[in-house]
């Protein structure tokens, strides 16, 4: 088999990966070929070896079969089965959650673990925890775990339920832009439209998302479907070789308006969910596959393990919180194949202008119990394309009328068209989202980008170092909370790394080494933080502005400690500072801390104690 040049990369670095790490996640994204590298992996380091792969559906379990038979001798566990061997088999294939006390008697015996979708990996959860707990105590020292996923984030607040506490490490293999240019995958091509009588500003957030009930009402109680089927209809005539869709719904109700709506327009289209018979499943998908079939619009099917190259136009229905189902779910489109030179993106959830092109995603590895909130701003992405020089967002949503005589609704960049004509309708009549405070911020981390790298600098070099530093006590006794925010953030910077990282994995410990060294300052001098509900970039900027919340010695202070690494760092150093900083200072002020703290990576007690 002729391998992929990051496949080969991954076969190179193998062995100095497995002797640095037991239990790694290799990050690909969707359709980059990880099936075929674990294949590979297997063939080449594990002849005669015992193998247990590991997936948590039953068509991602047929799709591995499938695969890894080609090469190797492999046994599909069955739900009912008792009792398990290697006997009869190199690879034996089972879901997480089938027959777990047999699969538990085989755990101590493998040589590998293969883990896919690894990002649904919970150290704490049921599905997985025995199985890592006996590899964690019985496993052969040889023996490894590899967690493939192209989305490396768990959307849980819970510091014992991170992805950092599973896997030793993440290795980043290979990224969708590379693989674009490498006509792997096809370019994505963003069809963003913002549905005005959707409103979910005042959504109660439940489980880290919108709830489906209210969300399914919304909907179809606004135009999102309406314009996804107009949009569609025009944009379908714009792919080749011809037209294969998929939809992403959030419920069958959402699913069924759809699928209605869709055949009016006289398209075949049918609708696949969780509940579908296995043999129309079957034939669905093949009629998908083949081109027979146009239109498939799905609830919660299609999200992962699902593989049509032939599928050139998705259609995003569902607003989601979730970084992860917006990059797998588009993600689905994106494999090449004959003909096919591109994958339209039709996005009515404004799920583009929340989170932003899939291929820019960058991935949390440790989130804290507020980190979703963030993406509530159905705008968060456009607020980070800032003009710097206009010091305004530069997109626009378009207020001129389709060929329906609704509002076009399309988000645009400035700029890019005459007269800042909208694409789709050649009107020039739109909104400026910054303008109209569509993005819901007084303060952001941009604005406050250039404060801070303007005044620091400038004012510290006026502060005297002696003065300031038999300041610290007194600037660090207050109750004021923009005060703390302010000052934790200047210690953050002071204490963080500005080398430079290979993958996410690396960054995240060096952001977690410098939150640990916050923390450790704060107990040693009793200073307690209560958990907050948001993190205030007013409160920094407030800071650095002499203004009115943080007084004057405490903001003095703060930049005085924060000028301290600008005498010997470059800029370049100085900017992965206080990136990570914010981060820092974040996950403290969201998740707290008092001295009977108790994280996977910080015991205050012990601490104190030591």
């Amino acid at each position: 088999m002729i391998l992929r040049k990051w496949q080969s990369e991954i076969i190179g670095r193998y062995k100095a990966i497995c002797l640095k790490h037991k239990k790694f996640i290799l990050k690909a994204p969707t359709g980059a070929g990880k099936t075929i590298l674990a294949s590979e992996i297997i063939k080449k380091f594990y002849k005669n070896k015992k193998i247990i792969v590991l997936c948590h559906r039953l068509v991602l379990l047929e799709q591995l079969e499938k695969e890894l038979s080609i090469e190797h001798k492999v046994k599909k566990l069955g739900i009912s089965e008792k009792k398990i061997s290697f006997k009869d088999a190199d690879i034996i294939l089972s879901t997480n959650l089938r027959s777990q006390d047999a699969m538990a008697s085989i755990i101590s015996e493998a040589d590998l673990i293969i883990i896919d979708e690894a990002h649904r990996v919970s150290p704490v959860g049921k599905a997985y925890k025995q199985i890592l707990d006996i590899f964690d105590e019985n496993s052969k020292i040889n023996s490894r775990i590899i967690g493939l996923t192209a989305s490396p984030e768990r959307r849980t607040g819970n510091q014992n339920d991170q992805l950092g506490l599973t896997f030793d490490a993440i290795i980043d293999c290979a990224d969708i832009n590379s693989l674009i240019n490498e006509n792997v995958l096809v370019e994505p091509v963003y069809k963003p439209y913002f549905i005005h009588d959707l409103n979910l500003n005042h959504t109660e957030i439940k489980n880290g998302d919108f709830p489906i009930s209210v969300l399914s009402n919304a909907i179809i109680k606004s135009s999102m479907i309406n314009y996804a089927a107009s949009i569609y209809s025009k944009e379908r005539c714009k792919v080749k070789p011809k037209p294969i869709s998929a939809w992403f719904c959030p419920d069958i109700a959402v699913a069924e308006k759809t699928l209605e709506e869709i055949k009016t327009k006289n398209i075949v289209s049918e609708m696949l969910t969780a509940i579908t018979p296995s043999s129309d499943r079957k034939r669905i998908l093949d009629d998908h596959h083949s081109g027979k079939l146009e239109a498939l619009v799905s609830v919660g099917v299609l999200v992962e393990g699902w593989d049509n190259p032939n599928c050139n136009i998705i259609v995003h229905l569902r607003p989601t919180l979730s970084k992860v189902l917006w990059g797998q779910s588009v993600g689905r489109g994106l494999r090449s194949s004959l003909n096919k030179d591109k994958c339209v993106v039709i996005d009515v959830s404004s799920n583009w202008s929340t989170f932003g092109p899939v291929e820019n995603l960058k991935w949390d590895l440790w989130s804290h119990r507020r980190s979703f909130m963030k993406f509530k701003n159905r705008f968060n992405w456009i607020a980070q394309q800032f003009d710097e020089n206009e010091k305004k967002s530069s997109f626009f949503i378009c207020e001129g009328k389709n060929s329906s005589n609704l509002r076009c609704s399309y988000m645009y960049k400035k700029n890019l068209y005459k007269d800042h004509q909208c694409p789709i309708c050649r009107s020039s009549a739109c909104i400026d989202i910054h303008k109209e405070k569509l993005l819901d911020i007084s303060v952001s981390d941009l604005n406050l980008h250039g404060m801070f790298f303007d005044r620091v600098p400038r004012i510290s070099k006026e502060l005297k170092s002696s003065v300031w530093q038999s300041l610290e006590r007194r600037a660090w006794l207050t109750k004021n909370i923009e005060e703390l925010t302010f000052l934790i953030f200047c210690k953050s910077f002071y204490y963080v790394s500005g080398e430079k990282t290979n993958s996410e994995s690396e960054y995240w410990d060096l952001i977690i080494n410098a939150e640990i060294s916050v923390r450790k300052f704060l107990i040693s001098k009793n200073i307690s933080v209560i958990k907050q509900e948001d993190f205030s970039f007013a409160a920094i900027a407030d800071g650095l502005l002499l203004g009115k919340k943080v007084r004057t010695v405490q903001a003095h202070y703060g930049i005085f400690i924060s000028g301290q690494p600008f005498e010997n760092l470059s800029i370049k150093e100085l900017e992965r500072k206080y990136q990570k900083a914010l981060q820092v200072a974040e996950r403290i002020i969201i998740m707290g801390c008092h001295k009977k703290e108790k994280l996977p990576y910080f015991n205050a007690e012990l601490e104190l104690s030591s």
